[in-house]
């Protein structure tokens, strides 16, 4: 079993503007209300890159600071520019790819490619462009996994948390895809959310605990306990990690399932 403390949490999507204004309505004390409004603008990018990046980038780095920031509250030692972490999208920039796409298939398109839309397009470039930012050298992952990104992601970050013995920044993002991806891939809204784990003997002043292992039995996953925010969870992949923040809200030990692959990720959520 890895065990790891919750020092920091960041969290973007319909209704959810970020993790301090959206507690209550998590933990069921405010009523939630299906609003969609823009991520800010990730302040951490100079003018000219923040203008190039997609919204998938955009809305990454939005959570990810946000929960750096929180992280250094109470762990004010924490650099980001040494930070280790994991970035995790189904879709990555979708749009992006979206715009690559219709060029290639264009016969009047005599330009052809533009690099820095090719360079947008590949799956690390939120892990990149974090790194950049913040001038930082410590690995910085990107992974995939269909339906079983959120787990695969946070397996992947417990796991080098435990191993490593030293914080890391987990994120996960999915962005709207447009026409006709969109008939392929459902992500309706966009959504992300970003933890900083680290050591149990680390976690002074920690949100929350987490315990993970795999289990190769299947299992579905575990949804939520408000409808409203159960019925979020089929409009994009990175839903998945919504009862796992409702958990951390109301302060409640839960244990949750998701799938992966052959099994699922079997999860202990303490306060």
């Amino acid at each position: 079993m890895m065990r790891a403390a919750i020092l920091g949490i960041g969290l973007w999507g319909p209704g959810l503007s970020g993790w301090a204004a959206s507690r209550a309505v998590l933990a069921g004390e405010t009523p939630f209300a299906h609003i969609e409004t823009p991520p800010p603008a990730p302040l951490l990018l100079p003018a000219n890159e923040r203008r190039r990046a997609g919204p998938a980038v955009r809305l990454a780095l939005g959570v990810a600071e946000a929960a750096v920031t929180m992280a250094r509250l109470t762990h004010p030692d924490l650099d980001p520019a040494r930070l280790r972490a994991v970035f995790a999208s189904s879709n990555g920039e979708g749009t992006v790819v979206d715009e690559l796409l219709k060029t290639l298939a264009d016969p009047a398109e005599a330009v052809g490619v533009s690099p820095t839309q090719f360079h947008n397009s590949v799956h690390n470039v939120a892990a990149g462009y974090w790194s950049i930012a913040h001038g930082g050298r410590a690995p910085a992952d990107s992974l995939a996994a269909h339906d079983a990104t959120f787990a695969a992601g946070l397996l992947k970050a417990l796991a080098e948390t435990v191993a490593e013995a030293a914080p890391v920044l987990f994120c996960l993002f999915d962005a709207p895809l447009p026409f006709p991806l969109s008939a392929c891939r459902r992500t309706d809204f966009a959504f992300a959310m970003a933890l900083v784990l680290a050591p149990e003997g680390a976690g002074a002043g920690a949100l929350g605990r987490i315990a993970a292992r795999f289990d190769p039995r299947d299992a579905a996953l575990d949804r939520p306990r408000a409808p409203a925010l159960a019925a979020l969870v089929d409009g994009n992949p990175a839903a998945q990690g919504l009862a796992l923040l409702e958990t951390l809200a109301r302060h409640e030990s839960r244990r949750l399932a998701v799938p992966l692959l052959s099994g699922h990720l079997a999860l202990a959520v303490t306060p």
